[in-house]
């Protein structure tokens, strides 16, 4: 039997605890994940590709113990199908939240299965507890010096008020 891979993209910016719990999740349907950072040209990232890219693997070794040598992270500039085809994976993995998170997904999906019918793409519902945190909010939060602890794993804290200090030094 082959190797099952999937492909979980995102910005992570930054990186929450509901894409950890995405991420192990994901790890229960496939052998093999490949977390990939891609540009979001409807966001303006907060944190630079390297901080991004720190921090998945800072927080994967702390979060996920012996099942993050299952995982690898990668950057990319890519369509995320395209990203999954170079990588070998047979699925996109997408976490949902609400309802309103469908219709874009699934626009996507409609999009990747055009351009590559072997991918599949499989949505996951969020966990009830991280339902409402998306890093949009955790990046507001963080530029007004709001508390973080709830909401993202306790490395990105400290680079992500650096960030937002750096992005907004008056602190409003």
């Amino acid at each position: 039997m082959s190797e099952r891979v999937g492909l979980y993209p995102g910005s992570f910016d930054p990186i929450t605890f509901g894409h950890v719990d995405l991420i192990r999740r994901s790890l229960s349907v496939v052998d093999r994940l490949v977390v990939a950072i891609l540009p979001n040209a409807t966001k303006e990232a907060l944190l630079t590709l390297a901080e991004r890219e720190a921090l998945l693997r800072a927080v994967i070794g702390e979060q996920l113990g012996a099942d993050a040598s299952r995982i690898e992270i990668r950057a990319a500039s890519n369509l995320a199908v395209r990203v999954a085809e170079e990588a070998g994976a047979s699925v996109i993995i997408r976490g949902l939240r609400a309802g309103s998170d469908f219709e874009a997904e699934l626009r996507m999906a409609h999009a990747n299965r055009l351009l590559a019918p072997s991918i599949e793409t499989l949505f996951l519902m969020t966990a009830p507890e991280h339902a409402s945190t998306s890093s949009r909010l955790v990046r507001e939060i963080a530029r007004y010096g709001g508390p973080l602890e709830r909401l993202v794993p306790p490395a990105v804290v400290p680079v992500l008020t650096a960030a937002a200090a750096r992005r907004n030094p008056a602190g409003g």
